[in-house]
């Protein structure tokens, strides 16, 4: 049986939904902004810095155990394995990790080159893509309002291409900015190509898909990405100067380890909020909730780096909120119209005097 994840309009659902945006935005605007830092004081390893993003899938094992537990609590009698994955689930979701442990690189490239505020400004560029591809892959429908947004939203991105160099930082050259901006740019499309294909993967399951499920498909994607970076650090020969950077590093070697730690933990969130909301509701509203979610990045980067903000991140931000209410707006109006379409359904009608 192939499974439609489509979610029944409850409370439940609804907060779920709500809880998976919550952790998607703690992760979204947590995650650059510890990595800057990294990179900032002293961290220079690109591939340890990606290998964070998914590094920390291990806490996902806490609450896959306590919902083990509840399983045999509540029904004895029901399956004993910890698991519940089965061979095709897992060889799906394996191939999208190792796509993750790529994009996870090409981020953190670009982060190591660019301002978060740029780097930032330049992902939500991914909306389109995810677009693009969620409309080729699991044939998502669009209102005008929807295609408005990703005009706008990818626009926005675009203005900042006119000024590539302006916000460089000092000591780097402008190859390594541009090459920064570039490498931010394609993990963005891969990224727009890996949520679509998430959703594919649930409605081609054949399984049924709750939530627990969707932790497994986590953690699974999440230790093949880890491999991925793995491979990479070992070529780069990062392992061998770890101990070293922490001594040199400029906050302190016992904070070093601390970033890192809270890294690991902060990207899960990202991760995991992600696939949640689109569990919930779908690929092209989580890029939405990730797009949306840029302006607080923006601030923070602000406040806590001191980073420029110019007018093309003044006028990409402003048309990045402009797309961002069109989306919601025009939301707003299908789902009245489906409930007065439903309400007209339901409505007997009156016999003929």
């Amino acid at each position: 049986m192939v499974m439609d994840v489509k979610q029944p309009k409850t409370s439940l659902s609804r907060a779920l939904l709500i809880l998976n945006c919550i952790i998607l935005a703690i992760g979204n605007c947590g995650g650059p902004l510890l990595m800057r830092l990294y990179f900032l004081h002293g961290g220079n390893r690109i591939w340890f810095s990606s290998w964070l993003e998914t590094g920390g899938w291990p806490i996902i094992l806490v609450p896959l155990i306590v919902a083990y537990f509840r399983r045999l609590k509540t029904d004895p009698t029901s399956s004993r394995k910890l698991f519940l994955m089965k061979p095709r689930l897992f060889v799906a979701s394996a191939v999208i990790g190792v796509f993750t442990g790529l994009d996870d690189y090409l981020y953190a490239y670009g982060v190591a080159r660019l301002p978060v505020s740029t780097s930032s400004l330049i992902i939500a560029s991914q909306l389109a893509f995810t677009a693009g591809f969620a409309f080729l892959l699991v044939k998502q429908k669009f209102t005008a309002y929807s295609i408005n947004s990703v005009f706008l939203l990818t626009l926005g991105a675009g203005v900042l291409a006119l000024h590539t160099s302006g916000d460089r930082p000092s000591g780097e050259s402008n190859k390594e900015y541009v090459l920064g901006f570039i490498m931010t740019l394609g993990a963005a499309l891969l990224y727009g190509f890996i949520l679509p294909l998430i959703e594919l993967m649930y409605k081609k399951a054949k399984q049924e898909i709750n939530y627990t499920l969707v932790l497994e498909i986590q953690i699974v994607m999440s230790v093949f990405a880890t491999a991925f970076c793995t491979v990479g650090m070992i070529i780069n020969n990062d392992f061998k100067v770890l101990g070293r950077e922490a001594r040199e590093f400029g906050l302190g070697e016992t904070k070093y380890y601390i970033l890192v730690i809270v890294s690991g933990m902060v990207w899960q969130c990202f991760f995991v909020g992600a696939i949640g909301v689109i569990f919930c509701g779908s690929s092209l509203l989580s890029a939405v909730v990730i797009t949306v979610l840029l302006p607080v990045t923006e601030i923070l980067a602000v406040i806590f780096y001191r980073e420029s903000f110019k007018a093309e991140k003044g006028v990409s931000l402003a048309v990045s909120l402009w797309g961002f209410l069109s989306y919601f707006y025009g939301e707003i109006k299908q789902e009245r119209k489906r409930n007065k379409q439903n309400l007209e359904t339901e409505m007997p009608s009156l016999p003929s005097p």
